[in-house]
């Protein structure tokens, strides 16, 4: 485990886990930033039961057992348990590597071979109650691959959690959670301005994002204002009666390898690189 703090707050995290963010606590009274996970949840090895995690080379789902890179079909396998689609590309099931370690900031690596070959880096940093997350990918392969980038984290969700984020389009998604197609943004939600969560499932992305959100916790005094680069979409999780919601900056939407146009994905040749950056700042209610 890793440790950073600040005036304001402090941070753990599991490199070993994935790269994962593990518990982001406020100094003076504990309360939790992001879902706050005990050592059983730690134990588990799982980045998913964690804080936040990469998704690295792509996010969420692909569908049709893999895509089409430049160089031919690129096939890929189911890698989780419980999704029978493959996930969240493979960054997250790898160990990272402590590049350096200050008080406030960390920067972990890891390099990859599959589904080709690429390396990632994370910078993340405290600086007065604010968390900063770069997150950077490098192609390393001599081919070129299609990349996308995003970041997994978990909020506390209490009866009062609001949020806000402003999004002109949904997709809509069918039953393997793939999506179906473009629609307006329904009213139950819309969070153009500050919105309770929705009391049914929630499992969908969000199109022309302007990277900006707010999570309003007045049950536990405290707001994070959030601000992501390199991100038009964002997907937003939240599973009925659990005590956390998902707003995910990505570079794309879901299956946007099968998606016409390739929305939000990067075509990287050898030794390029696409980079997303997210701050969550801490402001006390």
């Amino acid at each position: 485990m890793i440790e950073l703090q600040d005036n304001l707050t402090h941070l753990t995290l599991a490199p070993a886990t994935g790269g994962s963010l593990v518990n982001w606590t406020v100094r003076a009274s504990g309360q939790p930033l992001l879902r706050h996970n005990d050592q059983q949840a730690i134990d588990t090895g799982l980045p998913g039961k964690l804080g936040c995690y990469p998704l690295v080379p792509w996010s969420n789902r692909i569908a049709h057992g893999g895509f089409d890179n430049p160089d031919g079909w690129l096939a890929l396998t189911p890698n989780s348990l419980t999704d029978p689609l493959p996930i969240h590309g493979s960054a997250w099931q790898q160990a990272w590597q402590v590049v350096s370690h200050t008080a406030d900031e960390v920067v972990l690596e890891v390099r990859c071979d599959t589904p080709f070959a690429y390396r990632a880096e994370q910078r993340i940093r405290l600086n007065d109650g604010a968390l900063s997350i770069e997150l950077r990918v490098t192609h390393l392969a001599e081919t070129a691959a299609w990349h996308g980038v995003g970041l997994h984290p978990y909020f506390p969700r209490r009866p009062g959690t609001r949020l806000q984020a402003s999004a002109a389009q949904v997709w809509m998604s069918d039953a393997s959670k793939l999506p179906t197609g473009l629609t307006l943004v329904p009213g139950e939600w819309d969070f153009q301005v500050l919105n309770t969560l929705p009391e049914g499932l929630v499992d969908n992305g969000f199109c022309q994002w302007d990277g900006y959100c707010r999570i309003e916790q007045p049950d536990l005094g405290y707001a994070l204002e959030c601000q992501a680069s390199g991100a038009d979409y964002f997907l937003l999780y939240c599973p009925p009666g659990l005590g956390f919601f998902c707003v995910e900056p990505v570079s794309h939407p879901v299956n946007a390898h099968h998606l016409a146009g390739r929305p939000g994905l990067k075509l990287l040749e050898h030794n390029q690189s696409v980079q997303l950056n997210f701050n969550l700042k801490y402001t006390p209610l």
